[in-house]
């Protein structure tokens, strides 16, 4: 009777554990044929020998194995990639947000500067208006002094001619005194 050198790795209760046929200690790891016919112990260090057995690989499986973890890779990375750039559309928004937050308060602070500055000019406006106004007053009083100094003058040419007429009045009143 000749078996297929085909086995299946199973593992038994620790309670049926029975002896290695290659070294004689309990294991609970079997080898069995297809159909059960045959079936012997061996121990999980001795499947892993070089010369003792080797797995029986299905490549299409591990090869479907390896695209489906490629996929998931490929699809972790993507959506990492997805992720960093969305932060980093929403930091550059944030970015300009803040710029323009800046702009708007830079516009308000030169208004306001525009507003000193029309203030202060409507106050030097006003400044020499005063000033004018002083000169003005100055000249005016500069006019009611001369005013008062021709006025003065006539009072005074005016005693004078009367001091004159007065004095000739004198003379013709008394001709005959000598001056």
């Amino acid at each position: 009777m000749s078996f297929s050198n085909i086995y299946t790795h199973r593992k038994v209760a620790e309670t049926a554990a029975k002896g290695c046929d290659v070294c004689y200690r309990a294991t609970s790891s079997v080898l069995v044929a297809p159909e059960n016919k045959d079936f012997f112990y061996v121990c999980p260090s001795h499947l892993k020998d070089k010369n003792f057995c080797s797995p029986i690989i299905d490549k299409e499986a591990v090869e479907a194995k390896k695209k489906k973890a490629l996929e998931d890779e490929v699809e972790r990375v993507k959506k990492e990639y997805e992720d960093k750039q969305k932060k980093k559309k929403e930091k550059e928004e944030k970015e300009k947000e803040k710029d323009k937050d800046k702009e708007k308060e830079k516009e308000k602070e030169k208004e306001k500067e525009k507003e000193k500055e029309k203030e202060k000019e409507k106050e030097k406006e006003k400044e020499k208006e005063k000033e004018k106004e002083k000169e003005k007053e100055k000249e005016k009083e500069k006019e009611k002094d001369r005013e008062k100094d021709k006025d003065d003058k006539k009072t005074e040419d005016e005693k004078k001619e009367d001091s004159a007429k007065a004095s000739c009045l004198m003379f013709r009143v008394l001709p005959s005194c000598p001056i």
